[in-house]
């Protein structure tokens, strides 16, 4: 498939959710579905890592994995993090998008009221939110404990009873299949990209008949 680049995204998909809400596993499935070329997942924590690696001296490698690594600094880091977007509430947002050409971008992590404001700021009619939620007991399944500090954060809870999502996905095993809740999200995205296929072959159209 030819890759399809453009100035700006025609669809920004900002997914949210509790950790071990099933977030990752929901854009993972939607771009293997529409492939890299298409669609591009952008994670607001990479570039906030990455930054607090920089500044602090530490392994960024651990600090991106599953491991104990990232959970001994995490509390740190959310602080470190917030003090950030104090001073620039679009620092990481900037730096996610840097780069990204792709017609469909996915946010898998957006944490606060302030991330879904820049994209609705900076992409008024491109941008349309999801909100991934599952009940504690199957979040607890999964893995996840309550931490002091992390779960209790804004990072966490700054978009509880935000009330404006576009979508809301149910990752529960006695909800609808996930494939079903997320057909429609799908279809959205692949209008997106036929619709900027087809601006691309015009515009080339256009400059084969070109006359200098």
């Amino acid at each position: 498939m030819m890759e399809v680049q453009v100035s700006q995204p025609r669809l920004v998909l900002v997914f949210s959710g509790k950790r071990k809400s099933g977030k990752d596993y929901v854009t993972d499935w939607l771009q293997e579905r529409l492939g890299g070329d298409v669609c591009r997942i952008l994670r607001l924590s990479g570039p906030l890592k990455q930054q607090y690696a920089q500044e602090h001296g530490l392994d960024l490698d651990q600090l991106l994995g599953p491991g104990p690594y990232k959970e001994q600094y995490r509390a740190d880091m959310i602080r470190w993090g917030e003090s950030r977007r104090n001073q620039d509430p679009g620092f990481f947002c900037r730096l996610a998008t840097r780069g990204a050409r792709q017609p469909v971008w996915m946010v898998s992590d957006a944490r606060r009221l302030s991330d879904l404001q820049w994209f609705r700021s900076e992409f008024p009619r491109q941008t349309q939110t999801v909100r991934v939620q599952c009940s504690e007991q199957t979040r607890k399944q999964r893995g996840w404990s309550f931490t002091t500090g992390v779960d209790d954060a804004e990072s966490e809870c700054d978009l509880d009873s935000h009330a404006g999502f576009d979508w809301i996905v149910t990752n529960e095993a006695d909800a609808p299949s996930l494939q079903e809740q997320l057909q429609p999200i799908l279809k959205l995205a692949e209008e997106a990209y036929s619709s900027s296929s087809s601006s691309v072959a015009a515009g080339r159209h256009s400059d084969d008949f070109h006359v200098t």
